[in-house]
């Protein structure tokens, strides 16, 4: 078993963005096109609320390191909005009638943005979030955690086989992100745990967790 103490803690890259998002949507390409409207896991949200939430999450930290002199205090100042009570607060939502091809191809898309200003921003640039000021590497980790929980919540909404990505990449993100994470669980479980989606041998499911953005060393 690779454990959270055994992983290498290398940076959180660009690259790791890309790969969890094209895993993912390989992963979602597997779902029928109806029951997109059934609860995403253990989520109040529907899978299709979840996926327009993870792009929009995508999105929004590629803007919020774009600009020249990124916020420090607050968000870029675009306007959120949920379309349904309850439903997620929002900025990018997907057109129904382009179906789950046009759905999965505005997830696509996002996760490119914030690839590309991951990979073009200088690393000591700093930018809000409510878990903590972040840098460029902070920002790909933060994508890189809600796209692989997010995806692991609408697959079992969905009804698809577990999602269950590499563990080397898990293991990244939870070293940027997670430093109190379990280090005698494998790095997804650990991952799951860390984000209140499961809980582990001596370790109840956490009903309240968070990250940590800012960038340490």
């Amino acid at each position: 078993m690779t454990s959270a103490a055994a992983r290498t803690p290398g940076p959180v890259t660009a690259d790791d963005v890309t790969e969890a998002v094209r895993l993912s949507i390989a992963a979602l390409r597997e779902a029928p096109g109806d029951g997109w409207d059934a609860p995403a896991g253990g989520l109040t949200w529907t899978c299709w609320q979840t996926a327009e939430h993870l792009a929009d999450d995508l999105f929004s930290y590629a803007l919020q390191i774009g600009p020249e002199r990124p916020p420090l205090t607050g968000l870029v100042p675009v306007v959120y909005r949920s379309e349904f009570p309850g439903g997620p607060m929002s900025t990018v939502f997907v057109d129904r009638a382009a179906g789950v091809d046009g759905l999965l191809q505005v997830l696509d898309g996002c996760g490119a943005l914030l690839a590309a200003m991951v990979r073009v921003t200088p690393p000591e640039v700093r930018a809000h979030h409510g878990f903590g000021a972040a840098d460029p590497e902070g920002f790909a980790a933060m994508g890189v955690v809600e796209t692989l929980v997010h995806v692991h919540d609408i697959a079992a909404g969905l009804g698809l086989p577990p999602f269950t990505p590499p563990p080397a990449l898990c293991a990244r993100t939870l070293h940027r992100l997670f430093p109190d994470a379990p280090a005698d669980t494998a790095p997804w479980p650990a991952l799951l745990w860390s984000t209140g989606r499961t809980a582990l041998p001596g370790r109840p499911r956490q009903e309240q967790w968070r990250w940590y953005g800012e960038p340490r060393g």
